[in-house]
């Protein structure tokens, strides 16, 4: 056999394991044909678009129930973390400017991964902690690399309020409550539902 011929297989048996895995996927998230519910359109987690802008979940809570404090007066705001079906753990909140004049977000946000960081300023340096299980547990990138959080943060002027969503790899389902940790702000526990 030829160098080309066995490249040009292996590509092809490659392709087929990919084509396989996204259809197994697409099964795996169809109902299960019993079910005759309509689908809700707001239980997407993911926000539609470039994923680069804000996002806000419809039906959240708007009660915070945690609050992070940053430098220069930022306050990042939790108002849920919601165990998702894929084994995704989705946290909202909003990030706010309590200070009296405008603030840089800190580019420290975004962490210190390259692989992220190229992808501009985001929450992508925040993780959660699991004392009981002791694990750590980092925001989710997509295939591309760009974490699966708001991105595209810049300057928010006094009082700004920006809604902003991070996602993580769920933590067992018995793990009920773990601790949000961003770069140069307090960290804080919050309650884990679904």
């Amino acid at each position: 056999m030829s160098i080309g011929f066995t490249a040009r297989a292996r590509r092809g048996a490659v392709a087929l394991a990919i084509a396989t895995g996204l259809a197994a996927g697409m099964a795996s998230c169809g109902g299960g044909g019993d079910d005759k519910k309509p689908e809700s359109s707001a239980s997407a987690s993911v926000s539609k678009g470039d994923g680069s802008g804000p996002s806000t979940q419809e039906g959240q809570s708007q009660e915070p129930v945690a609050e992070l404090h940053g430098q220069d007066g930022l306050l990042l705001q939790i108002t849920s973390a919601d165990r998702d079906a894929g084994g995704f753990l989705t946290v909202n909140g909003s990030l706010k400017n309590d200070a009296a004049k405008s603030v840089v977000v800190p580019p420290q946000m975004s962490g210190d991964e390259t692989e992220i960081v190229k992808h501009g300023p985001s929450l992508g340096g925040a993780s959660l902690v699991d004392p009981k299980g002791k694990k750590r547990y980092y925001v989710l990138r997509d295939t591309d690399g760009r974490p699966l959080t708001t991105s595209g943060l810049g300057t928010l002027e006094a009082g700004q309020s920006l809604p902003v969503f991070l996602q993580f790899p769920a933590p067992p389902e018995g793990t009920a409550e773990v601790t949000l940790q961003l770069p140069t702000f307090s960290s804080a526990p919050i309650k884990i539902s679904g």
